[in-house]
């Protein structure tokens, strides 16, 4: 989606609700439906985490899901997820073989009270026309914590 001359970049309210402050998913499903933000022509993302653990051992996994289109679009594939690479050994005189996978991200907590962190900036070149990030408890899946998200885009 290309915008106007005299709009080259889209008004964002900032701070962004990525994730509204409420319980996780029980048994450890990831959210059903994720807060999707429309984020083209911004170049950078910072996401503002605060957790609260459900038990002792509380944990949650995030994982962030960027779309190159403006809307689902049928028969393809339109969410993407987060990616990890490892380079692979280099030896003289062999090809290297690195690895890629999907990742998503796990925090622990450490306490009782609520917890917050900040992740990023991480880029998403002015070109991802959606985002969004699902989650899920992952440390004690029967009593999950609740978890609120907030971010920032920007050029």
């Amino acid at each position: 989606m290309a915008f106007p001359i005299d709009r080259p970049y889209p008004v964002l309210a900032n701070p962004i609700t990525v994730r509204a402050a409420a319980a996780l998913p029980a048994a450890g499903n990831w959210d059903a439906a994720p807060v999707e933000l429309a984020v083209i022509g911004f170049r950078w993302v910072l996401l503002f985490f605060a957790y609260t653990r459900g038990a002792a051992g509380g944990a949650f996994d995030f994982q962030m899901q960027m779309s190159p289109y403006p809307a689902d679009v049928g028969g393809v594939e339109s969410w993407f997820m987060q990616s990890i690479y490892a380079a692979g050994a280099v030896a003289a005189g062999v090809d290297t073989q690195g690895r890629i996978q999907r990742e998503y991200i796990t925090y622990a907590s450490t306490a009782a009270g609520a917890e917050d962190f900040v992740y990023g900036p991480f880029e998403i070149n002015s070109v991802v026309e959606r985002f969004r990030l699902r989650a899920r408890e992952s440390g004690v899946v029967g009593t999950p914590g609740t978890l609120h998200v907030v971010g920032v885009a920007y050029l």
